[in-house]
């Protein structure tokens, strides 16, 4: 029988060359080789080896300090970073504002779906994802920093559509993490909250003639395994790395949750209603958007606060909520746990979710809203020398049936007060989120208006819909003053529908909204203070 090599985390880095190219996998700290990934940067700081190496992960890897992808930040330790996320990695980040490293970002799905077809053979990957945002080659093409000169994207058309197509890439070693390994190398995923893009990373590395290597928990007799739980096959695998189940949490704050790797259901009562404050605004008036049945997908942040806005209304049985990490139904986890799911019914490789995100499967996406201007284009993904990225931001927003940004209008100190159903601005944020235009642009308006895609932003104080005419602002809150805390405090100066009317005054009581019940038309006394507004 063929045995899988069993080596220790120092073993297997010894057998990753200078210059190779290196992918690693994990969402946050799910479902990634913590263990393997901190003895390359051992190895590195001890002996300079690796060096130069090319490094490439999918989505946000890292806890935001020194763990995930950040152990790979040492200048000489990487020569290039193509990520999906880049804001939990700040040590990869410096080094891309520093102009040490070339740094790609490109949409955490396409990367995804990359590896998958460059594990195929394929040239790379045509998607339409990216077009007309800072992906797109002819605005930024993904490029990071002035050092990065390479174009890894390019426009062509075909089928007399206009697409992007992206450059297939070769693995020379796959950095991977399982839960368990029998004597072969097959591979099973039973505690982990996540399988992202696993199975396809280890095929692109093996199909490159590259090596993979797997961080697991525990090794088991050949023939243990169930075979349908196998994720990995073992002819994909050259060496396995076991360590104890306190060195492989199954995130970077959670040991282990039964309910997140679907082991057991928990059940969801108790959660105590959410304040009635900006946030709980924002996701009241955004919950109004869900649709009995409808497929959502939530970003993290302020977008949490819907999922929590229907289940104190008691309609959460009534959509199903996914995450791009792969998640089907159960409740999207928030923090450091994103990316996993309590009481999730289905499971899928994050390349096939994206598959269903791309081809217009959710029917409405609530994402965070850093920046806007007057195009309707949103920035999430770039802030002055601060390089956060986009994530899987790109192929949700530009393929949703309907998306709703949710973010308050302003950021920075912002208090506001609601008594007796109206809003009062009692400190003003001291930064502008509504500009004349964003730095990067992670969501294009135009190619939305192109594509006649619902899109809806949602603030504390007003809402603004996206029209081929430009951003349209059409309701306000009770209590607001339209110049003063809405218009004075923008960038610049949106279209105000002559049909504005007031917020739904449920949206302010300190009640539940019954959010079922059909939204309510505006009163004479809505339409008188709307005319003093005027």
């Amino acid at each position: 029988m063929l045995k899988v090599k069993v080596l220790s985390a120092l073993e297997a880095v010894a057998l990753i060359p200078d210059g190779a190219f290196v992918g690693v996998t994990g969402f946050a700290g799910a479902a990634f080789a913590e263990v393997i990934a901190a003895a390359v940067e051992d190895q590195f700081l001890a002996t300079a080896h690796p060096r130069d190496l090319s490094l490439m992960f999918c989505a946000g890897v890292g806890d935001g300090k020194t763990k995930g992808t950040n152990h790979f930040g040492h200048e000489g330790l990487v020569r290039k970073v193509i990520g999906g996320h880049w804001n939990l990695a700040p040590k990869l980040g410096q080094l891309a504002v520093e102009n040490k490293i070339e740094a790609y970002n490109f949409p955490q799905g396409t990367l995804t779906q990359l590896l998958r077809d460059s594990a195929a053979g394929k040239p790379g990957t045509v998607s339409k994802v990216g077009l007309k945002t800072f992906v797109d080659p002819r605005v930024e093409g993904g490029k990071l920093n002035a050092m990065t000169t390479t174009d890894l994207v390019e426009v062509v058309e075909l089928g007399g559509q206009e697409c992007l197509f992206y450059h297939a890439v070769k693995v020379d070693v796959a950095i991977i993490r399982a839960t368990s390994a029998d004597e072969k190398g097959n591979l099973s995923m039973e505690r982990e909250a996540v399988t992202v893009e696993t199975l396809s990373m280890a095929q692109a590395a093996k199909n490159n003639g590259g090596i993979v290597i797997a961080q697991v928990e525990r090794l088991v007799s050949a023939g243990s395994l169930d075979p349908r739980t196998v994720r990995v096959p073992g002819i994909l695998v050259d060496a396995v790395v076991v360590v104890t189940p306190e060195q492989q949490w199954q995130t970077f704050v959670e040991p282990y949750s039964a309910a997140f790797s679907g082991e057991v259901r928990v059940p969801l009562t108790g959660l105590a209603p959410m304040a009635l404050d900006e946030r709980k605004i924002i996701a009241r008036r955004a919950a109004l958007e869900l649709t009995p049945g409808d497929v959502v997908n939530l970003g993290i942040g302020m977008p949490e606060g819907v999922s929590l806005v229907a289940n104190e209304e008691g309609t959460a049985g009534e959509i199903t909520l996914t995450v791009e990490a792969g998640g089907v139904g159960g409740i999207p986890a928030g923090g450091m746990n994103f990316g996993a799911s309590t009481n999730v019914e289905a499971l899928l490789d994050a390349p096939y979710q994206f598959d269903f995100y791309d081809g217009g499967g959710v029917d409405a996406a609530f994402l965070g809203l850093a920046q806007m201007d007057r195009s309707g284009n949103i920035n999430v993904s770039k802030f002055g020398p601060r390089i956060a990225g986009c994530g899987g931001f790109i192929n949700i927003t530009q393929n949703s049936k309907k998306v709703v940004f949710c973010g308050t209008l302003t950021a920075g100190g912002l208090k506001i007060s609601v008594q007796e159903g109206r809003v009062t601005i009692v400190q003003e944020g001291r930064f502008r989120k509504l500009l004349d235009a964003v730095e990067q642009i992670t969501f294009s308006g135009d190619y939305a208006v192109s594509v006649d895609q619902p899109v809806l932003y949602v603030t504390e104080r007003a809402v603004f819909r996206l029209t081929p005419a430009g951003v349209v602002l059409t309701e306000i809150a009770p209590g607001i003053d339209l110049q003063r805390d809405v218009l004075d405090q923008m960038g610049f100066a949106p279209i105000v529908s002559p049909d504005l009317r007031l917020m739904d005054a449920k949206i302010f009581a300190n009640v539940p909204m019954y959010i079922a019940d059909e939204v309510n038309a505006a009163d004479p006394e809505d339409e008188s203070l709307l005319a003093a507004l005027r």
